[in-house]
């Protein structure tokens, strides 16, 4: 489904699907994120309660865990949300007609 680190495939080599659909957008990043800030948070606070460790050493510790865990659920997140895409068939709304207020006429 992925090329490279984050970078999704025309279509899948095994059965020919058309990745065109899917267009996760910031969703991964956005997710991830947020869930490894939370954990990475906690994890965080218990090793300051717990510990009583200096600045440098919450830095040494606690930023390369939430860089590497940032990272490492990209790749599974964004596989997630394309397939969640392809399942619920997932695109952008099509309207056949604005209607009578979507012209404008009311404001000439």
């Amino acid at each position: 489904m992925l090329k490279g680190f984050l970078t999704i495939r025309d279509a899948c080599p095994a059965c020919g699907l058309d990745y065109s659909f899917a267009e996760p957008a910031d969703g991964p990043a956005f997710f991830g994120m947020s869930a490894v800030g939370i954990v990475g948070m906690g994890l965080f606070m218990w090793f300051e309660f717990a510990v009583h460790p200096p600045i440098w050493v919450h830095l040494a510790v606690t930023m390369p865990l939430l860089v590497l865990g940032c990272l490492g659920v990209l790749r599974p997140l964004k596989g997630w949300l394309v397939s969640e895409q392809f399942i619920h068939k997932a695109a952008p709304p099509v309207f056949e007609s604005n209607g009578k207020h979507g012209d404008g006429s009311r404001w000439r």
